[in-house]
């Protein structure tokens, strides 16, 4: 499997690591080094999956996840938070409509694993289902974001 996966942190390491492993499973992987970065990538570049973390300067994860999913363009767009997270954290991204998480430090297999099945959630999305808002642009089926046990509890 292949496909495009944007990766944002601020951390020049972390993004390194990262685009090393799924490049190693053959995926395409573009950086940006905060949230503002990545609302101006994502369009030029329309990846297939988004990871971000949540503490990043200018505009931190969970606002820019707020963000995608606001626009049309990037609405069901499949996104992972990768962080150290707290309680809070990860439940303000089941919020805004994250995906999935990935606590730091990380598994470089449970990233890989985490980022297919993302690429297959966002292949599989059917019709536009009208949102509990009256909102479209929600998923075409029930999904809860998957919690991994390395998910710092504070």
């Amino acid at each position: 499997m292949s496909g495009r996966v944007l990766v944002v942190d601020d951390s020049e390491v972390i993004r390194q690591l990262i685009r090393v492993n799924l490049e190693l499973e053959g995926f395409e992987v573009v950086t940006a080094a905060d949230g503002a970065e990545c609302l101006e990538v994502v369009r030029r570049v329309k990846p297939d999956v988004v990871t971000l973390d949540v503490m990043m300067p200018r505009l931190d994860g969970l606002r820019t996840a707020a963000r995608l999913r606001a626009t049309p363009d990037t609405s069901r767009l499949p996104i992972a938070i990768v962080s150290a997270c707290t309680p809070a954290d990860l439940d303000r991204g089941e919020t805004v409509g994250v995906d999935g998480y990935l606590g730091k430090p990380f598994d470089p297999a449970d990233l890989v694993a985490m980022v297919r099945r993302l690429m297959l959630l966002g292949a599989d999305d059917g019709e536009l289902d009208a949102r509990p808002d009256g909102r479209f642009g929600g998923r075409s089926r029930e999904f809860r974001p998957e919690r991994t046990e390395r998910t710092d509890r504070g």
